[in-house]
């Protein structure tokens, strides 16, 4: 298998023991960064990583940030990317089984050595199901991407991304009656 790996300066030194791990199971391994412990921004490297696999350059990826969360929003937004956080074994083979992940994010932060080699170890052998149930699953991703990306081309801009903003609308909270069959109520 051919496994594109990347990672921010967090992820940098975690990110060498997941590319030795990698080659020993017998993977061919393309590194795209960073290639030291300065500061990078994970978006520049994970836009490389994910460019591999849409370009048939690599069959999977590993991305490796501090928590692993802002490599998989990042990655996310790529359509034909489907990336998941896998800081456990159950994650890391369910995500394909089920979800057909390609790309498996690792929280330097968050996990050590041992875990992140056995992480990629699990995540590798594992296998898109192509059960009726993950592939419908999967087609309607598919679908919601094409949607997304009709709305983009035919100008409807999303909420974040709008240039002028919206009018602020002072809210008025509503009175609150007692109910006259209640009337003052007096201890006693």
């Amino acid at each position: 298998m051919r496994v594109a790996v990347g990672g921010d300066h967090s992820g940098f030194p975690l990110k060498a023991v997941i590319v030795g791990a990698i080659r020993n199971l017998g993977h061919e391994v393309t590194d795209h960064g960073t290639y030291d412990g300065a500061p990078v921004d994970f978006p520049d490297i994970t836009q490389r990583v994910c460019k591999a696999i849409l370009q048939g350059r690599a069959d999977r990826a590993v991305l490796v940030c501090g928590t692993g969360v802002g490599a998989a929003i990042a990655a996310n937004k790529i359509p034909g990317i489907r990336a998941s956080v896998c800081h456990d074994g159950h994650t890391a083979h369910q995500s394909v089984e089920h979800d057909d992940v390609n790309v498996m994010c690792i929280g330097a932060q968050i996990v050590g050595p041992w875990l992140a080699v056995d992480l990629v170890r699990t995540y590798l052998e594992a296998r898109f199901s192509g059960g009726a149930v993950f592939t419908r699953r999967l087609d309607k991703v598919r679908q919601m991407e094409r949607d997304a990306s009709s709305r983009s081309e035919s100008g409807t801009v999303e909420r974040s991304k709008r240039t002028s903003p919206r009018k602020a609308r002072t809210v008025r909270q509503p009175t609150r009656r007692v109910p006259k069959r209640l009337g003052r109520q007096t201890r006693g």
